[in-house]
């Protein structure tokens, strides 16, 4: 037997004569509509191949020794920053008092001016051409009954207002405006608290913490520690002298507070669960308080999160990684299309606020609560590192296997059920006819 006519007994589709078939109209529309709905289907199929998913994970965390940013952006409407001090410490140790490096402070005016943005050298306390140059060579200033401390330019010698009141700090003295002390009255130190006394403060900036358990503060008046005990100098900002608007508060907005490098607005619009509101909850939050005595404390939930683009490689990565280390925290990869990465936190938040003359709650409804006395008025942020990490990976649901898989399943489906309508539609037409003839 012919090769030809082995296959010809395997053909499993057989066809029929031209003489054999019948052409109908209503054939040729559903055969239309059949094709428009097969090319529908089909363009679906070919759009739930290139969708983009993000599959989350939630492994432990097993990173050591690594530092994390904080950024920060907040507001004091009735604080001014000469009276603004910002203070890190955690569980390892470290501890990081009156931070300067890497944040800013914008002094504003008063909240009844519109609290715009002060010319940063007018008023400033310290500003450098207050150098006491005039000064004999061998003047030696005295520190108020305290050592001189070590930062001091002359040794044993105190011959600025900032030194004094650095020396009070290191033996735990209260400074107040500096009464009775020469050099602060040769500066203009108490002239110029008071000409600030209605302003208030922007801080801003980026902090670097180890990661792990700690918290930072910001609290009126300079700090000191001694032993395990922190406090700060309050004489200032509990002037009895200030009435009504005039007191100092805690009085804060929160502008922004988040944990490693922003997502980008791309992965903002792509992610629609990953929008910044729901990275960073205390972003725009407002606190509000008349009573100077008063403190707020938010306990913040932090997880490392980590942001994998589409094509991720593991080894590419690595490489990148290692070869950048002086690329800024979490934003390591992050433009080397697959094998970078965003590494960043997002984090929960449950916030608490009491005043420091103790009471309950209840003028918000929970007489049940009830507070003790005592405390620093200030903001607090206690922050708790997560064991766990999430990775959000980019990924295609369905592969290029699945793709064809279904336009054929599309295909053959959609003919079948058009042949079916279509043999409906000619049966019909047929009886239709048979009826009237009889």
């Amino acid at each position: 037997m012919a090769a030809k006519s082995r296959f010809t007994r395997l053909d499993a589709f057989a066809k029929t004569v031209e003489d054999a078939r019948v052409r109908t109209t209503s054939g040729g529309v559903v055969t239309l509509v059949s094709l428009l709905v097969i090319f529908w289907l089909v363009w679906g199929e070919w759009a739930d191949y290139r969708r983009v998913v993000v599959v989350p994970e939630l492994i432990v965390d097993k990173s050591r020794g690594e530092r994390m940013e904080i950024h920060l952006n907040m507001t004091f409407p009735r604080l001014p920053c000469e009276m603004l001090t910002l203070d890190v410490m955690d569980v390892s140790g470290e501890q990081q008092v009156g931070v300067a490096h890497g944040v800013n402070k914008v002094r504003l005016s008063s909240a009844a001016e519109g609290g715009r943005i002060l010319d940063i050298e007018k008023l400033e306390l310290h500003a450098k051409n207050e150098v006491a140059i005039h000064l004999d060579p061998d003047y030696c200033g005295e520190c108020g009954g305290a050592p001189a401390p070590d930062t001091a330019k002359k040794p044993g010698c105190c011959n600025t207002c900032e030194e004094v009141r650095e020396a009070y700090a290191v033996k735990q003295w209260a400074f107040g405006k500096g009464d009775n002390i020469e050099q602060c009255l040769r500066e203009g130190y108490a002239e110029k608290i008071d000409a600030q006394r209605k302003e208030g403060c922007r801080l801003e900036g980026v902090l670097r913490v180890n990661k792990v358990v700690g918290n930072f503060h910001i609290a009126p008046g300079r700090s000191f520690t001694s032993g395990n005990i922190h406090a700060h100098d309050l004489e200032t900002y509990l002037d009895k002298s200030l009435e009504g608007n005039d007191k100092h508060t805690m009085t804060h907005i929160i502008h922004q507070l988040r944990f490693g490098p922003q997502l980008s607005d791309a992965i903002a619009q792509r992610w629609q669960w990953t929008d910044h509101h729901h990275t960073n909850p205390l972003d725009d939050t407002k606190q509000t308080t008349d009573e100077p005595g008063y403190n707020f404390m938010y306990f913040v939930k932090v997880v490392s999160t980590s942001y994998l683009p589409l094509g991720w490689d593991t080894t590419r990565s690595n490489l990148v990684h290692q070869d950048h280390e002086d690329t800024p925290l979490g934003l390591h990869g992050a433009a080397y299309g697959t094998a970078g990465s965003l590494e960043t936190h997002q984090y929960s938040v449950t916030s608490h606020r009491r005043s420091l003359s103790g009471g309950d709650d209840a003028a918000e409804g929970h007489k049940e609560r009830i507070h003790a006395q005592g405390g620093i008025p200030g903001v607090f942020f206690n922050y708790d590192i997560s064991p766990m990490k999430v990775i959000n990976r980019e990924d295609r649901p369905k592969s290029f296997t699945g793709f064809l898989t279904g336009v054929c399943a599309v295909i053959g489906g959609t003919l079948t059920v058009a042949a079916a309508v279509d043999r409906f539609l000619y049966e019909g037409v047929l009886r239709v006819k048979k009826i009237h003839t009889n």
